[in-house]
């Protein structure tokens, strides 16, 4: 049975990137679509609604930043997975874009190849294991892998997709202390550099999602799932 490719949008204000990076993903066997700026972007997402958009930060009309902001906010993206396109290698930046719902950062220069293994290890992370996807119940707290969905008293939350994966890989066995490393390749893959502020960030915002205070810091070790 045939499958359809997986879509990719790329936006970018500098034609000779878009190029490049859309010769190796198109002969990689995805569908790709291009935007020159935010708006373009923010368009041509709303048009295909691909499975995963590789964003420029610096962009003219809407930066990258915006335009992840914006679509973070719209429940058909609530699954795309958003890469981050940065000269600005600064951590600031970088937790920036995670607070606003971008999964990963490739830095510029690009490396076709590195852009490439980046992507296929997040489509691979796309849910850490889930025991074949069984829902996990405990008290009011309902996390649903097969339709992507936490429910909290009632109340669905939507979480992006970093922040679903850590919250099941963490609810999935309360109590235990998942060490930061363990987490970090468990939810985020060997193949994708990513530093400790990293799951800070998606725990802070995870927090303050729910509203409730589920995952419990272990001071110098890592975090635990507490409800």
């Amino acid at each position: 049975m045939e499958t359809n490719p997986i879509k990719i949008l790329i936006a970018d204000d500098e034609p000779d990137i878009i190029e490049i990076i859309s010769f190796h993903l198109t002969k990689a066997g995805f569908e790709v679509y291009t935007a020159k700026d935010g708006s373009e972007a923010i368009e041509q997402a709303q048009l295909h609604i691909p499975d995963c958009i590789i964003l420029d930060i610096m962009m003219p009309k809407r930066n990258g930043f915006e335009v992840c902001e914006y679509l973070r906010s719209q429940k058909q993206f609530d699954k795309t997975l958003i890469v981050l396109l940065t000269a600005l290698n600064d951590e600031a930046s970088h937790i920036k874009g995670l607070e606003l719902g971008g999964d990963d950062f490739v830095n510029k220069p690009i490396s076709p190849k590195v852009l490439l293994s980046r992507i296929s290890a997040l489509f691979r992370r796309i849910l850490p294991s889930t025991n074949d996807n069984k829902t996990i119940q405990i008290r009011d707290l309902i996390i649903d892998p097969v339709q992507y969905k936490t429910v909290l008293n009632g109340e669905v939350f939507t979480l992006a997709k970093k922040e679903f994966e850590l919250l099941f890989l963490l609810a999935e066995q309360p109590g235990r202390v998942f060490l930061r490393n363990e987490i970090l390749s468990q939810v985020w893959g060997n193949d994708v550099i990513v530093g400790d502020r990293t799951i800070d960030v998606h725990v802070r915002k995870i927090r303050a999602k729910l509203g409730v205070d589920c995952i419990t810091t272990v001071k110098g070790v890592g975090y635990k799932f507490d409800y």
